[in-house]
Parts: C-alpha cells; sequence; structure tokens
C-alpha cells in the first residue's frame, strides 16, 4: 500500500466513538522530555490511516471501534507508515521497513502472523505510582497516563498496571524500575513495588514480577547512603540496582568518587549473594551532561564483574539519529564512549529501549540507525526490551510494531548493521533479559497470566480504554508537565 495524498483532508464521521488509532504515533512524553511536533511522516501516516480504517471497516462489516481495536486495525497503521515512508519524494529511501503483507489489513489471520507471537516477552523498564497508600506524592497528574478514564491519581496505580502490562499487550514478565524520587513522597519506593509483586503473584503466580533498588548516593551521606544498600538487600529481592546520575540531588558520574563508592558496594553487595546488575538512566535529560552515557565504557572496563543496563540508550529527543558520527549525540555518546574505552560487543554493558523505540518508531529510518548502531556497538545478546509503560498506556502498540520493523538490506551494506531477523528480534523481547536475570522463561509462560492470541484479540476488542496515548500530547502541556515534575532539569 503506497500512500497517496490525492484524498479528502476532511474526515466524515469520525466522531466520539473513535478509541484512537491502534498505532500511536502522535508525540507524546513519560515527562521526562518534550517531544518535536509531529512530523509530516506522521501527520500522513494519522490522517490516511484514519481514512483507510473507515473504507475497511465497512468493507468487512466492522464497526470502526471494533476494527481499531483488532490486529487487523495495528497491522493498516504500520502498512501505512511503510508506504507513507518510502514515498516521501526525492529523498533518500528509510533505512527501516516494516514487513507485513496488504491482506494483514483485512485478514485477522495474515495479522496476526504478521504482528502476533509466541516468544516471551520481558519489559526490563514499567512504573506505576502508587497514591493510595503515599498520599503525600507529588502530584504527577499532568503526567502521562492521567486520561484513563479513571480518576486521574488512579490511573497511575497497580490494578492499572497490571492492565496494561498483562491484559492489554503480550507482555509475560516485568522489571519494576524505581523513579527518581526519595523519602516517604516516592509512590514507586520498594514497599510500593512489593505490594505490586503479591498483587500479580495473586493473579498470576509468582515469579512474574523483578524489583529494582532505588540507590541515591549523591543525597545526603554517602556511608548511609551506602548503608541503605545493604538494608534493602538484606531485607528485599533486590533483582537490579536503579541509579539517576543527574536526579535527585547534585550530578555525579560512574567514574568520579561518588560513582566509584556506589560500584564498589554492588561489588560487594553481589560478593555475598545480592545483584551484579545496575540500571542506569542515560539520556532523555535535555542539557543534563550528568545523564551523558559518557562515563559508561570506563566503568564498563573498571568494573567487569558488574553488568551495566543503559536504560534509553543515551537517546535525546532533540537529537536526530543517523550513521555514527564520533562527535554526535544521542545514542552515538554511548557507541563513542564504548570504543573509547575497550568495551566489546557481547560484554557487560546492555543498550536498554524504554521510550527510545517509543519515540523513533514512526520515523524507520531513524529507527534503523538506532537499533543498527546499537546492534554493532553492544551486540544482539546485549539489547533489552523496556517500553517505559505505565506512562504511555498499553505498550502493545510498540511490541507490533517492533515484531514488524526491519532494517534494509540497503542499510545493511552501506552501514555494516546486521539484519534484525526474527531471531534477533526474539532476543531483544525478552531471551536477553532472561539471561541477565538468570529467569526460566519456560515457567512463566505456562503462568496464570499468559493468554492465547484469539483470547487477548478479544480482550482487547472488548475494552472500554481504546488505543488512546494516555497526555500529554501537545507541545505546551507537555512542557508545563516536564517543567512541573522535573525542576532540576529545566
Amino acid at each position: 500500500m503506497r500512500c497517496p495524498h490525492d484524498v479528502p483532508s476532511r474526515i466524515t464521521r469520525w466522531d466520539d466513538i473513535d478509541p484512537g488509532l491502534p498505532i500511536k504515533l502522535a508525540p507524546s512524553s513519560n515527562g521526562e522530555f518534550v517531544p518535536s511536533p509531529p512530523s509530516d511522516l506522521v501527520r500522513e501516516t494519522i490522517r490516511r490511516t484514519r481514512i483507510e480504517s473507515d473504507a475497511i471497516a465497512r468493507r468487512l462489516g466492522m464497526t470502526r471501534r471494533r476494527f481499531l481495536l483488532s490486529s487487523m486495525g495495528a497491522a493498516l497503521g504500520l502498512i501505512v507508515l511503510d508506504g507513507c515512508s518510502k514515498d516521501r519524494g526525492g529523498s533518500a529511501p528509510p533505512g527501516g521497513t516494516f514487513s507485513l503483507p496488504s491482506q494483514a489489513s483485512t485478514e485477522s489471520s495474515a495479522a496476526q502472523q504478521a504482528i502476533g507471537g509466541s516468544e516471551a516477552i520481558l519489559d526490563v523498564q514499567t512504573h506505576l505510582l502508587d497514591y493510595a497508600h503515599v498520599p503525600n506524592a507529588p502530584d504527577f497528574t499532568g503526567f502521562p497516563q492521567r486520561n484513563c478514564g479513571d480518576d486521574p491519581k488512579l490511573c497511575f496505580g497497580i490494578d492499572h498496571w497490571m492492565e496494561e502490562l498483562f491484559l492489554r499487550s503480550d507482555t509475560g514478565m516485568v522489571v519494576l524500575s524505581a523513579i527518581p524520587i526519595v523519602g516517604d513522597a516516592d509512590p514507586l519506593s520498594i514497599d510500593v513495588m512489593e505490594r505490586a509483586r503479591a498483587f500479580a503473584a495473586r493473579l498470576c503466580g509468582d515469579g512474574r514480577v523483578l524489583l529494582q533498588g532505588h540507590a541515591v548516593p549523591n543525597v545526603g551521606r554517602l556511608d548511609a547512603a551506602l548503608a541503605a544498600m545493604d538494608e534493602l538487600h538484606s531485607s528485599h529481592p533486590i533483582a537490579a540496582w536503579k541509579v539517576y546520575t543527574h536526579a535527585p540531588g547534585r550530578g555525579w558520574s560512574f567514574t568520579d568518587a561518588t560513582g566509584e563508592a556506589f560500584l564498589g558496594r554492588v561489588s560487594a553487595i553481589a560478593a555475598s549473594g545480592g545483584t551484579r546488575i545496575v540500571a542506569v538512566h542515560k539520556g532523555f535529560s535535555g542539557r543534563s551532561a550528568a545523564a551523558s552515557p559518557v562515563d559508561i565504557g570506563p566503568a564498563a572496563i573498571a568494573h567487569p564483574d558488574l553488568r551495566l543496563v543503559v536504560y534509553h540508550s543515551g537517546f535525546e529527543a532533540e537529537n536526530v539519529e543517523g550513521p555514527f558520527n564520533p562527535k554526535g549525540g544521542g545514542v552515538d555518546r554511548l557507541v563513542q564512549s564504548l570504543r573509547d574505552a575497550g568495551v566489546q560487543p557481547g560484554s557487560n554493558v546492555f543498550a536498554e529501549l524504554g521510550s527510545t523505540w517509543k519515540s523513533v518508531m514512526g520515523d524507520p529510518d531513524q529507527a534503523a540507525h538506532v537499533l543498527g548502531k546499537l546492534l554493532v556497538a553492544v551486540g544482539e545478546d546485549n539489547i533489552l526490551w523496556g517500553t517505559d509503560s505505565i506512562w504511555y498506556g498499553s505498550p502493545q502498540d510498540q511490541i507490533q510494531a517492533f515484531r514488524a520493523f526491519e532494517i534494509t538490506s540497503e542499510s545493511q551494506e552501506r552501514f555494516g548493521y546486521p539484519a534484525l531477523t526474527p531471531a534477533v528480534k526474539a532476543k531483544i523481547l525478552g531471551q536477553n533479559a532472561a539471561r541477565l536475570y538468570g529467569i526460566d522463561l519456560a515457567k512463566v509462560a505456562g503462568a496464570a497470566c499468559t493468554f492465547s492470541a484469539d483470547d487477548l484479540e478479544r480482550a482487547r476488542q472488548e475494552t472500554a480504554l481504546g488505543n488512546r496515548t494516555y497526555g500529554p500530547v501537545t507541545p505546551a502541556a507537555i512542557a508545563a508537565s516536564f517543567a512541573a515534575d522535573h525542576p532540576w532539569a529545566v
């Protein structure tokens, strides 16, 4: 399907029964960055998908709503995006493509074959906010997910998190990832995580939710912060440590005295049976030098016993990703740090895709460069799937888009990128994280929260929530939310 422009711009009968397009391409944010306005490609894809959705739904004898909540609707969105990206008139062909047969937009079996899957999906970056038990938490009601149809604060809670991840997507296992709030105002404290883990265990069986320990060596006295890590390790099943090197408090680096003390304590705890995994936020920081991944390479060489998971892979929303540039921004900073330090692919650095894939999946060229550069730099065994959910609602569209995405043979030849094969995608979606965390995915696959493709398809079509990307989505609203929730970054 190409992307013709000779169709009316006015769409009739696109009314209040619209559940939203299933592939959510409009700009949105996890609250940590202000995204760029929608590109011409995204605008045209959205326009064309709406028109085609109406036409196909009528042809199939379906309501628009039911079609858009089906796998066929999602497949249509990707087919249109692919056609529009290849029909930009005079520009070079995109480095990536969404490979789906045309019948996937009209035949449920073809759609499920194209964007469905039975592979294990382990999301290593998920979040929730428990206002019910932490009433003095900062007000995040301007944050994404606030428009779930419930009380805005309840939209972030454990039950919505369970529904978005385990019912409305193919995700089978998750890591609950800490946020940069300290003290008794933290709505995602270790106690909150424990409640969520217990809730999931009751519904799905145990072992489906892993917990991170939030370490803040830059806040207060360093010795007290390190002692708090010992306490967390002794009292909770900490699967990984989570740190923000740019917030809250003063910025720090893995290569300064604070960083060396922190990594040294992780090694000491690991020697007594604790985790060796450190997840660090790098990227989505705007002007914050402390969130740059330039310290990852030296830290990986200095601490070969540890496993460094680079959340967001250094991606920055304002940076346009292209072929590797030694002086470039975004992901290039991580790649250059690893090269300078001599860190080889498949070693102890892992690149994570939370909010990064969401940000580039509407631009197949950027998507190909991000994934291609990471495949070269860290290797196919060291890229981890993460979505930053619950912030964007269900991550199902991210999963579907990733399943259908390929790096073109031209980009492979020109830039030296490996092919993004189904086997490589399966590694990224779950196998790599399972190996890192020591998880037996077969046990998770048999747990109570696993549904058949038909069960999931039926549940998604019958849900009242639709395909909404939960705000803010306008540049002004996003900027206001970002300023309110992240005063240290503006």
